[in-house]
C-alpha cells in the first residue's frame, strides 16, 4: 500500500513489482478467434484463407467472414514492415514537439506533407504536443528537412527535439509511398513495394494488372524482394480506438553500473501481455541517441491503467539513474498509420543490452 507523508505518496515495491503483470478487460470483450485472426495476420497478412482458418481453429468460411469484419470493425489495413536499412534509408529520427502557442494543424500537416521525410505524426496531450518520425535518404538531406521545419513552424513558439533511432526494438512505422519513390533500387521493386505497402494481401493476379506485367514476372520479382531482404514482414495497422490509451514517453537517463539489471527489469514490461491479445501492449519500443535515450508507446484500458502501470512503473525501476520521463497520450494522428497490431511481443521483441564488454575498443594510437 502506499504510505502517504504530508502532501507526498511513497510507493513501495510491492506496489509495483507486478505492474506488468495484469489484464485487459478490452480483450474479454472479443472472441479467441477474432484476437487469433489479427494476430495471425499481424505476423503474416499474407496468410492463405486455410492458415487463418486452421491457426483460429474455425471453417474457412467463418475465416474469410472474420478477416472482412476485422477489417471494417478495427480499420485493418495490410501493408509490410519494410527493412529501412537495406533500402537506403540512412537517418531514422524520431522528433519531440512542443508548442507554445496553438498550432494550425492544417498548416502542420501541409507542410509535413510537402516532403517524403515526415512518415508518421502523431498528436498527443502532456509533457509534449506531438511526436514525429522521420527518415531521408543521407544525413545531411534530414539535417536540411530538420532545419526547415523549425523555421516553417517558428511562429507558434515551436521546440523541435530530435532523436536517432539507432535500433528498433519492438514495433515499426509504416512508411509512406512518397518516400519509397525516391529510393534508389529499381523501378520494378518500387513499383511492387508502393503496391505491397497499401495492400499486402494483394494477389499476383491483381498486381499483374495493375502494373502490366506478366504474372510470372510479378511472381519473379516478389521472391527477390524478400532474398534481398527489403520486406522484414507482412503484417497489418489497426486504426487507434477511442476506448483505449495509447501512452507514449521518452526518456533520458544515466546507464551507469547498475543501469543494465534495472533495464532488464523494465523490459519484462515490454514484454508481458494478455494471451491471445487484440493489440499488443507495446507497440513501439526503441533506444535513441540525441534530445532522449529512450522512447515507448504502450495500449492500455484506460490512462489510470496507463499511468500506474507503465508511467510510475518505469520511473520506480529506473529511479536510480537519473531518469527524467516525460509523457503524453495519443490524441489523434494527424500523418501516416502507428503500427497498432498483434504480436507474440515476447517473440518479437529485439532486446539490445549496453554493457561494457560488448563496447569495441578503438585501436591505440601509435
Amino acid at each position: 500500500m502506499p504510505i502517504k507523508r504530508g502532501l507526498c505518496t511513497i510507493i513501495l515495491m510491492e506496489d509495483l513489482s507486478d505492474a506488468y503483470d495484469f489484464h485487459s478487460e478490452f480483450n474479454d470483450r472479443y472472441s479467441i478467434a477474432t484476437r487469433k485472426v489479427l494476430r495471425i495476420l499481424s505476423e503474416n497478412s499474407r496468410a492463405s484463407v486455410s492458415e487463418i482458418a486452421k491457426y483460429a481453429q474455425v471453417s474457412r468460411r467463418t475465416a474469410a467472414e472474420k478477416i472482412e469484419q476485422v477489417k471494417k470493425a478495427f480499420g485493418v489495413k495490410f501493408t509490410v514492415e519494410l527493412n529501412e536499412q537495406a533500402l537506403g534509408m540512412n537517418s531514422p529520427h524520431i522528433i519531440v514537439v512542443k508548442f507554445k502557442q496553438k498550432p494550425d494543424y492544417v498548416h502542420i500537416l501541409r507542410v509535413l506533407n510537402s516532403t517524403s521525410i515526415s512518415q508518421v505524426a502523431a498528436l498527443t496531450k502532456g509533457d509534449y504536443d506531438m511526436f514525429v518520425y522521420a527518415n531521408a535518404l543521407s544525413g545531411s538531406e534530414y539535417a536540411h528537412w530538420y532545419k526547415s521545419m523549425q523555421i516553417l513552424f517558428s511562429r507558434y513558439g515551436v521546440s523541435w527535439l530530435s532523436s536517432e533511432v539507432v535500433h528498433k526494438q519492438l514495433g515499426f512505422f509504416p512508411l509512406r509511398n512518397d518516400l519509397i519513390d525516391r529510393l534508389g533500387i529499381a523501378q520494378k521493386y518500387k513499383d511492387l513495394l508502393k503496391i505491397l505497402n497499401e495492400d499486402s494481401r494483394a494477389s499476383f493476379q491483381s498486381i499483374s494488372k495493375s502494373l502490366g506485367m506478366h504474372f510470372n514476372t510479378v511472381a519473379y520479382n516478389f521472391a527477390k524482394l524478400l532474398q534481398i531482404g527489403y520486406i522484414k514482414r507482412f503484417t497489418i495497422t489497426m486504426q487507434p480506438s477511442k476506448e483505449l490509451a495509447f501512452m507514449s514517453f521518452f526518456s533520458r537517463y544515466s546507464p551507469v553500473d547498475g543501469y543494465e539489471d534495472a533495464s532488464s527489469r523494465a523490459r519484462k514490461a515490454f514484454m508481458s501481455d494478455d494471451k491471445d491479445s487484440l493489440i499488443s501492449r507495446y507497440i513501439l519500443s526503441a533506444p535513441l541517441i540525441g534530445s532522449y535515450d529512450f522512447m515507448t508507446m504502450g495500449v492500455f484500458d484506460s490512462l489510470k491503467v496507463a499511468k500506474k502501470n507503465d508511467i510510475d512503473y518505469h520511473k520506480y525501476v529506473l529511479r536510480n539513474h537519473g531518469t527524467k520521463l516525460e509523457s503524453a497520450y495519443l490524441d489523434r494522428v494527424l500523418q501516416g498509420r502507428l503500427p497498432i497490431r498483434s504480436l507474440d511481443t515476447k517473440r518479437a521483441y529485439d532486446t539490445i543490452k549496453w554493457t561494457p564488454s560488448e563496447v569495441r575498443q578503438a585501436p591505440p594510437i601509435n
